[in-house]
């Protein structure tokens, strides 16, 4: 008795790289998200935070109008 063996045609997709540049595309996304988030986060954590907020001892509000100028 003879053996049949019945090749298959391969399986071929019409893949033309559309999904391997998405996947770079996205990839370059994310690492400009993580660099644009995580640098300054890891800046705060080894330096501490900077911030310095000076007030003044007296802030003067008194204004007084021109009373040789009409509008």
């Amino acid at each position: 008795m003879a053996t049949t063996v019945v090749n298959s045609t391969p399986a071929t997709t019409q893949d033309n790289g559309m999904a391997f540049l998405i996947g770079v595309i996205l990839f370059i996304m994310f690492i400009v998200v993580l660099l644009f988030l995580g640098i300054p986060y890891i800046d705060r954590v080894f330096n501490g935070a900077k911030t310095q907020i000076n007030i003044p001892d007296h802030v003067n509000v008194n204004i007084q109008k021109d009373k040789s100028k009409s509008y």
